[in-house]
């Protein structure tokens, strides 16, 4: 074998397995299509990643915690939900974090410093965490099969690899599933998400909202202040169909920031771009089995989350964690790291993890992009409800943690 290990896939979920698995005496093999620069300079891409407090432990036992640099990690502290328009009619629920152990829900991170973090982590020169696996850049997968003996691939250049065991973390729409004949249910929303950094007058207090207004879906993600105005600074998110975003991505800076204010009902006062637009439409993907013969998938090859209830990395980091930690007591004990058994063993720990988080979010997303009078009502009574029951908000606090 060419390899022990052979993952697809360099981005946060494949990094952070590599990573895992340092110093375990496997070899590993990384296969990624994007440059080497891509990965160690990647582009601000919009998206702010809500990380639990489960999720930051395990980032600081991969060392790849500390590497985020305090300035780009923003606190969570309190999560706000609202529905209907602004005005007295609006229904809202805040749960705080004074109904978690912590002082903070959780914390916001950028998509793009957690790839930079993840990949130094991962890629750094041998050393007391052992060696980094072999990176392939510029490469795509274009076959891969399976037997009793081992996996074997072809890459474009032409080039074969062999290992014991193959593991893909190469998106929710992973072709390398597809070929080794998984199946996945996929949801399009029928809507795109609008993400960009602005600033704006009023305070966020630390506090996300998660607003589900007529016609539209609003979220806001507390970022540190501004470094250059010092002003309050936030991951704004807009939700719409599809066909009504665009117009938006194409207007003139002020005409966007005046637009944006007055969706989010001037709330914040004015509100002003403070980074690039990006789109990206919503699909959720259930993959309807983890594992094959010598293969397995993590992260959103997984399960690919609507972003609402903000589990997406936070379910990858638990499939990692998973299967690192069986791979490395099979090693370490001399068995087979892709026997039935142990794929098996970590297929039912995943899905068992993320299967009914999987369901609630998806039915909370179907609830909020309804606009007629009966689903606005469930709506309105689920949140009111939500506010004066307490039990309920602190199981919502305890998901938005992890620590449950």
């Amino acid at each position: 074998m060419d390899f022990d290990l052979i993952i697809i896939g360099a981005g946060p979920a494949g990094l952070s397995l590599a990573r895992a698995l340092r110093g375990s005496g496997l070899r590993i093999g990384l296969i990624e299509q994007h440059t080497r620069d891509a990965l160690q300079q990647p582009a601000f891409d919009g998206r702010e990643i809500a990380l639990t407090q489960h999720s930051a432990e395990l980032l600081r036992q991969l060392g790849i915690w500390p590497l985020l640099e305090e300035a780009h990690i923003a606190p969570l502290r309190d999560a706000l939900v609202l529905d209907g328009g602004a005005g007295p009619g609006q229904q809202r629920m805040r749960i705080s974090h004074q109904l978690s152990p912590k002082t903070e829900l959780g914390f916001l991170v950028a998509n793009h410093h957690i790839r930079r973090a993840a990949f130094e982590a991962a890629l750094a020169p041998e050393d007391a965490s052992g060696r980094p696996p072999e990176l392939r850049c510029d490469e795509q997968v274009t076959q891969i099969h399976t037997d009793a003996s081992g996996a074997h691939l072809t890459l474009a250049s032409g080039q074969r690899l062999s290992a014991q065991l193959v593991v893909a973390a190469d998106s929710r729409h992973s072709s390398t599933r597809r070929a080794m004949g998984i199946p996945a249910d996929m949801h399009d929303y029928g809507r795109t998400m609008l993400v960009c950094n602005m600033t704006h007058e009023q305070p966020h207090h630390e506090t996300a909202w998660e607003w589900f207004d007529h016609g539209q879906t609003l979220a806001l993600l507390p970022m540190n202040p501004d470094p250059v105005s010092g002003l309050p600074r936030s991951s704004v998110v807009l939700t719409l169909p599809s066909q009504e975003l665009q117009p938006l991505m194409d207007l003139p800076e002020d005409a966007f920031n005046a637009a944006m204010a007055q969706r989010f009902g001037h709330q914040l006062g004015a509100m002003r771009l403070s980074s690039t637009r990006h789109a990206y439409p919503l699909v959720g993907v259930w993959a309807r089995r983890l594992v094959a013969q010598r293969f397995a998938v993590v992260g959103d090859a997984a399960v690919g989350m609507h972003p609402v209830t903000a589990h997406g990395f936070n379910l990858g980091l638990r499939s990692i964690d998973s299967l690192s930690k069986a791979l490395i007591q099979a090693h370490q004990k001399g068995q087979d790291i892709a026997s039935p058994v142990l794929l098996q063993r970590y297929q039912r720990t995943h899905q068992g993890a993320s299967r009914g988080l999987y369901m609630a979010t998806h039915a909370l997303a179907t609830l909020y992009t309804r606009e007629e009078t009966p689903a606005r009502l469930l709506r309105q009574a689920m949140v009111g409800l939500g506010e004066r029951f307490t039990p309920f908000k602190r199981a919502v606090a305890a998901s938005l943690t992890g620590l449950h």
